[in-house]
């Protein structure tokens, strides 16, 4: 046992998990000034073009300050907590880190960042053997072997790191997803008495509120750059996977048999996303599935007239109502339970785009109705 478990079991945990989150908070506030002060003197911004919804040069290293905030928890929380599970995350996010500021700096070819990307994920797995031990009955499919379970491991990794990466095109779009997630992460770990898996959620929570201040910011405004998506969306992963493995782990568990439908629930936005947009590239339009356009649901709802901090409270409704519809069903058997999340989902985000076309509707008629009264006044007064 440990000194930090030690002083948890002794009723101080509530008050001791806040120093990690106000390291991570003050770190990232700190750093972000210094950081956007050295980028607009170095010209390492975006530059407008014809997909961008900003029209001002914006710089895109938000995530070195991410990035440095959660390191610092991280690795002063391992000489307290669970060295092994902490260190090697740490090391992972090292690897990413310098692949995304070089992206970000000099563009990286999509397969050095998958390759990356894979390695930092191997590792986590392989050290830590945190990974996806069975399907929980999903389609009939159980447990998994252990070559599978890994392979099915480092898919999930990386598709979540690049479905995080894909929804980052919108002002507070993917620091609100990034938050609202590991809150929620943060509040199941501390129920199971995880507490080295609590403060990688706090951490990353102290991290994001900073950063989410700046990125709203009109005169000192950040983006968080090919490092931040990364870093955030490794991150996610490693809580959604780790989440994943404690409950499949420990039969008593309250989601034993439904954690991954648990993680489909919180993740069910940036999946969505990532699926369409890979149907609409692909399928429709005959492209590569990783090139950029503006399909992605968030730039939708923006042609529908909703603004920057409006799609975001759209989205953030949506997804907690999709979690909300899958812990009020958790007791239906897993395929059935799975059918909700689906069917909650793609009606609560396409929900929008329906009221939308009503209203349209409505006023075309209205419009319409009043072209003709004013036909007919005009007729009579001749």
């Amino acid at each position: 046992m440990n000194l930090l478990t030690s002083i948890i079991e002794e009723g101080y945990g509530t008050i001791l998990l806040l120093f990690p989150f106000l390291l991570a908070l003050i770190t990232a506030f700190l750093a972000f000034p210094t950081i956007i002060f050295i980028a607009h003197a170095k010209q390492l911004v975006d530059v407008p073009d014809k997909r961008s919804v900003h029209s001002k040069t914006v710089p895109t290293l938000g995530g070195i300050g991410i990035f440095f905030a959660v390191a610092i928890v991280l690795t002063l929380s391992g000489a307290f907590l669970d060295a092994k599970l902490l260190m090697p995350v740490v090391g992972a996010l090292i690897i990413l880190f310098f692949l995304g500021v070089k992206d970000d700096i000099l563009i990286l070819s999509p397969k050095k960042k998958m390759l990356g990307q894979i390695i930092a994920a191997l590792m986590v797995i392989l050290i830590t053997d945190i990974r996806i031990l069975t399907f929980s009955g999903i389609l009939g499919i159980g447990e998994l072997p252990y070559f599978v379970s890994i392979g099915f491991t480092l898919f999930v990794f990386i598709l979540i790191i690049n479905a995080y990466n894909l929804i980052d095109g919108l002002d507070g779009l993917a620091g609100s997803v990034g938050l609202l997630v590991s809150l929620f992460y943060g509040f199941l770990f501390f129920k199971m008495q995880e507490m080295s898996l609590t403060v990688v959620s706090l951490a990353l929570v102290g991290a994001l509120i900073p950063f989410l201040y700046f990125n709203f910011s009109k005169v000192r405004k950040i983006f968080m750059g090919d490092t931040g998506s990364m870093v955030v969306g490794f991150l996610l992963a490693f809580q959604s996977i780790a989440f994943i493995h404690l409950n499949q782990s420990n039969p008593i568990s309250q989601f034993h048999s439904n954690a991954p439908l648990l993680v489909l629930a919180i993740l069910f936005f940036p999946l969505l996303d990532t699926l369409r947009i890979f149907y609409v590239r692909v399928v429709i339009y005959k492209k590569h599935p990783f090139s950029p356009d503006k399909n992605h649901i968030h730039h939708q709802m923006l042609q529908i007239g909703l603004k920057h901090w409006q799609v975001t409270i759209v989205i953030a409704i949506a997804s907690t109502s999709v979690l909300i519809s899958s812990l009020m069903f958790q007791d239906l058997s897993v395929n059935l339970l799975l059918l909700v999340i689906i069917l909650s989902g793609i009606i609560m985000f396409s929900l929008p785009f329906f009221i939308n076309y009503s209203v349209f509707n409505k006023r075309f008629k209205m419009n319409k109705l009043l072209r003709k009264l004013h036909v007919i006044s005009y007729s009579k007064a001749k």
